[in-house]
């Protein structure tokens, strides 16, 4: 009887002791599977202008390289910077240069903002394809969005009320527009948006705007035009001349007075994957994917 009661007791302790191993095995070999499925992460947070692009770079990069996962929103080149400055993104996308109070925050924080252009852009005023105006000065486009000029009737056009339509101030085209076209290239001059102006949270909006409101005006990048739903203004310095529509060739060559870079900035010269990424991104194959989505390759990727 002791006998029988010994060997029960321990079938009971051999079963227990297998069932331990085989979840300790199960543990180990399951930390091995996920730790040789671990994928890199990338973190984009920027420019809306950029937005579309930075997606379309992001989903040909993968398909590539499928242990790399890239996350793309936008916000605002403004929120991108500072994200990037907070370390809550790895590559802040703008379509604007960092101002140097932005810099100086960086390095406080102990980031080095490293700048690198990744496209170029013509910054496109855009109106109703019904409207008969077709070229502006940079003069008058100033005084059409600060609201010295009202009726389009002023400017060659219809008897009609012009309504304004601005990028958020968080935008860097918002920035952009305002000190090289509202002050005229004078970044710290007076002049400011008109208080009537409608200050729309995304390019994509102006757009949807611009294409129903016959009497609206307002500023994308070229990516975000529609010749179907849009007509772009020819802009010139002053009234000799030469007034240029903004295209690919005439964003690269210079020729368009509101033609800008587009920047990626990261905390210090990147490396690993993220270095990996930018190279791609200036790559021939990643210049056409700039090209594919109506913006402007740099000119020695």
């Amino acid at each position: 009887m002791i006998t029988e009661v010994f060997e029960m007791y321990y079938r009971k302790s051999a079963s227990v002791v297998a069932c331990v191993i085989s979840i300790a095995l199960f543990l180990v070999l399951s930390g091995c599977s996920r730790q040789s499925t671990q994928t890199s992460m990338i973190q984009i947070k920027g420019s809306d202008t950029m937005v579309n692009l930075g997606q379309a770079w992001a989903e040909a990069y993968m398909k590539t390289h499928p242990g790399v996962n890239v996350a793309v929103t936008g916000g605002g080149s403004g929120t991108g910077i500072a994200a990037m400055i907070d370390g809550r993104t790895d590559i802040a996308e703008s379509s604007r240069q960092m101002k140097p109070e932005e810099v100086s925050l960086a390095k406080k924080h102990g980031v080095n903002p490293v700048e690198h252009v990744v496209a170029i852009d013509a910054l496109s005023v855009i109106v109703h394809p019904s409207n008969p105006v077709g070229k502006l000065t940079i003069s008058q486009l100033s005084d059409i969005f600060t609201g010295r000029i009202t009726n389009w009737k002023q400017v060659g056009g219809k008897d009609e009320k012009i309504v304004i339509l601005s990028r958020d101030r968080n935008s860097g085209s918002h920035v952009f527009f305002l000190e090289h076209v509202v002050r005229k290239g004078n970044e710290k001059g007076p002049e400011e948006f008109a208080k009537t102006a409608i200050m729309a949270p995304s390019s994509e909006s102006i757009a949807s705007q611009v294409a129903t409101d016959r009497g609206a005006i307002g500023y994308v990048g070229l990516g975000y035009v529609d010749p179907s739903k849009h007509k772009t203004i020819a802009v010139a310095n002053n009234p000799s001349g030469p007034f240029v529509s903004p295209s690919i060739k005439t964003a690269q060559d210079g020729t368009y007075p509101i033609a800008r870079p587009l920047y990626w900035y990261t905390k210090g010269e990147p490396v690993g994957e993220i270095k990996s990424f930018l190279e791609y991104v200036k790559s021939p194959e990643g210049q056409r994917i700039v090209s594919e989505l109506g913006f402007a390759p740099i000119k020695n990727p």
